[in-house]
Parts: structure tokens; sequence; C-alpha cells
């Protein structure tokens, strides 16, 4: 089993930020040709999703449906950090990522890209990858 850890920095408060170049570096450095890799944010406020990146438009998209769906800003929020539209829309994508990996490569489909996806930003983040084979 391997295990990679990265560091990422995010620029503002809501953004997704495509990483499969990074899981695609550790796979090949971890030598592994078949099995699962794992993508885990250990944030409350950070999550993981798979989706198109053709069109920059569906990130803008989706960004807005979670700001609609889950609204920075509501008057019955309680939380004293004042983020609680973040750890919705992180409990909504999820904190990780589960992907097939064959021959080598990462099974996905040829419009999808794995993206990290910050509700609480700019942070300074940490991701985990791991990589189990058979």
């Amino acid at each position: 089993m391997h295990l990679f850890e990265h560091q990422i920095a995010t620029g503002t408060s809501q953004q997704m930020t495509k990483v499969t170049g990074m899981i695609r570096k550790d796979v090949e450095e971890s030598g592994v040709k078949d099995g699962i890799v794992v993508v885990y944010s250990p944030h409350t406020t950070a999550g993981f999703t798979i989706n198109e990146n053709a069109d920059p438009d569906v990130v803008h998209d989706m960004l807005c449906g979670l700001e609609e769906t889950f609204p920075t800003r509501r008057p019955y929020y309680q939380h004293m950090e004042g983020n609680s539209h973040a750890h919705l829309k992180t409990t909504c994508v999820g904190p990780s990522q589960t992907l097939i990996l064959e021959n080598g490569q990462l099974i996905l489909g040829i419009w999808q890209d794995v993206y990290f996806c910050e509700f609480d930003g700019p942070r300074n983040r940490r991701f985990f990858v791991k990589i189990l084979e058979g």
C-alpha cells in the first residue's frame, strides 16, 4: 500500500481545482498497475468530486448550484465560525472519491477529472492519496 500527501493552496472562498495530474503522478511513482485509488480530504469544509473537465462553465454552474442550495449566509445558521454553508457543501460532495486503477491508468470518462472542492477558503489545505494494489 502506498500513501501520498499533497499540499494545496486555494485562492478564493469557493473553488474547484483539478488534481487528476497529481493523482496520476502518485500512481506512476507507486508502480501499482491494478487496484483502487482513494483520494481523501481531512477537512470538514473541503472535499472531492469527479466531474466534467472540458467546459469550465460546468465548474461555475456547480459552484453556483451548491451556493443556491446551501447559501453562504442564512439567519438560522448557528455555527459560530460562520461557515455552516461550507460544512453542508462538503457533506453533499463528500470528503473522498474512489477510483479504479487498471493497467497503470485511472479509469475515468473522457470528459472527467478529479476536483478538490474548497468551500471555506482561501486556505492552505492538504489531501491524501492511498493506492491499494489488487
